[in-house]
């Protein structure tokens, strides 16, 4: 019987990160919330009309420059997804097959979560009848574990999720604690971050208990030979596409919100009476419409009346260069492409090249720790498909405007300096160069088949004519 790891082991590794993760919970949720443009500016102490009625307009518009920046980046990166090439055609069709339709998908996925929790994760098992499955995880429900090496090995992870009991149906709380081997599972009550009230969570059959028999445990041998959880780091750091970005945001809600409150409470013209003759307000306000002209009477002393008209001025040309230039700064801190068309323009395609200089910084820290996490993933597979991936190369496509005529003619002035897999695989209008390549074999095969038929009925057009000649 396998050994079952002592809970107090478990319960020591979650106090250990339980901090840190609260933390990272906190900071995360801030980043997931101006995805979805719940900015700072829809929160905080609503106005008191009474302590300020000249001031009554309290309008609270967000503007969703994160998800703006986040959803360029995982367009850019992964409308294409990145193609695998391990060296074996037939291992390179089994994986495609493996990773399914879904594989665009996972990657935007693994993307945006990335971009929000500085960190993505992916995770593969197998589902009751033995097929091998993967998806992703909210990070929000991850503590891993390293290895304190410089490798940083991951060596476990802690997963932290809510559910329903299978027994009673009250919500519980479980935690999974997967190694290389195993995977250890724990449930609570309470949804604290803490290993007070830990039990063990009993859900699986002992494969091994005497025959005839049924005992359940709370641990199951996974049989990867490595922890089933893949990250995937947002950059090298790592830190989230918020930060940079936030303060930016917030001034800008604060400038362009302020700037609509003004202009709702100037529409309203308050107006001074001094010994106004009429009965009422409504009077005044009827005979200013009726006439254009309203009577006003002396008080007696000789000071006669009048009315005076209130109105704020609004400082228009400071806040309309605020807003440029915050707006210019937002795009510049989260390195993305400012999609106003003025800066687009009748531009070639150096200057298209120059507009995504910043996303391609961007883009360029992400591939470089995604490849990582994609190469073990592939690797994977592979070892569920009981075979050896040694080295795996990785072709990805960025998704950005640019100039398909430059591009097509530099193709064409290609030929005979390189290889024609990789003009193929450079062309505007090609996704897959295999797939590419077999199309045109397949035409030209096609064409030299017509090319025989034609050259075959003219052989047989000739040879009918000169009989026709002997016999004359």
């Amino acid at each position: 019987m396998p050994q079952v790891m002592p809970i107090d082991v478990v319960k020591e590794l979650i106090k250990s990160c339980s901090v840190g993760h609260r933390r990272f919970i906190r900071e995360s949720k801030v980043a997931e919330r101006y995805y979805e443009n719940k900015n700072d500016i829809l929160y905080g102490v609503r106005k008191n009309r009474d302590n300020d009625p000249l001031r009554n307009a309290d309008n609270r518009i967000p503007r969703n420059f994160h998800g703006l920046l986040v959803n360029q980046k995982a367009a850019y990166m992964f409308s294409a997804p990145p193609l695998f090439d391990v060296g074996n055609e037939n291992m390179n069709k089994q994986i495609a097959d493996m990773l399914g339709d879904k594989y665009a998908k996972v990657c935007k996925d693994l993307c945006v979560k990335a971009s929000n929790y500085r960190v993505a994760w992916l995770h593969y098992w197998k589902d009751d009848d033995g097929q091998w499955k993967y998806g992703t995880i909210d990070p929000k429900q991850i503590i891993p574990v390293y290895s304190a090496d410089l490798d940083r090995q991951l060596e476990a992870v802690l997963r932290n999720y809510k559910t329903r009991d299978a027994v009673d149906g009250k919500v519980i709380y479980v935690w999974e604690y997967w190694t290389a081997e195993k995977c250890h599972v724990y449930r609570k009550k309470g949804s604290s971050i803490s290993e007070s009230g830990l039990e063990a969570y009993n859900i699986y059959e002992m494969a091994d208990y005497p025959e005839g028999g049924i005992q359940m445990t709370n641990e199951f041998e996974h049989g990867f030979g490595e922890v089933p959880f893949i990250p995937f780091y947002n950059n090298n750091i790592p830190t989230d596409d918020l930060v940079n970005v936030k303060p930016l945001i917030d001034a800008y809600d604060k400038v362009f919100s302020g700037f609509l409150n003004d202009l709702e409470d100037i529409q309203e013209i308050i107006f001074i009476l001094t010994n106004y003759g009429g009965e009422d307000l409504k009077t005044f306000v009827n005979e200013l419409k009726q006439y254009k002209a309203i009577k006003v009477e002396t008080d007696g002393t000789g000071a006669g009346g009048g009315v005076e008209a209130l109105t704020i001025s609004i400082p228009i040309e400071a806040r309309e260069k605020f807003l440029e230039i915050t707006r210019k700064a937002i795009f510049e801190q989260g390195q993305g492409v400012d999609p106003d068309p003025q800066k687009f323009g009748n531009t070639s395609g150096e200057a298209l090249k120059y507009l995504y200089s910043l996303l391609e910084l961007k883009a360029g820290l992400m591939e470089t720790e995604f490849k990582l996490g994609f190469g073990r993933l592939v690797r994977a597979i592979c070892h569920h498909l009981g075979s050896e991936c040694k080295q795996i190369t990785q072709t990805w496509t960025r998704t950005a405007i640019r100039s398909e005529s430059e591009l097509a003619d530099i193709a064409i002035k290609s030929v005979g300096v390189i290889s024609h897999k990789t003009i193929l695989k450079n062309h505007p209008w090609v996704e897959n160069a295999e797939e590419e390549e077999k199309q045109i074999k397949k035409e030209e095969e096609e064409d030299a088949r017509k090319v025989d038929v034609y050259q075959q009925a003219f052989k047989q057009e000739e040879e009918g004519g000169e009989e026709d000649g002997e016999t004359d």
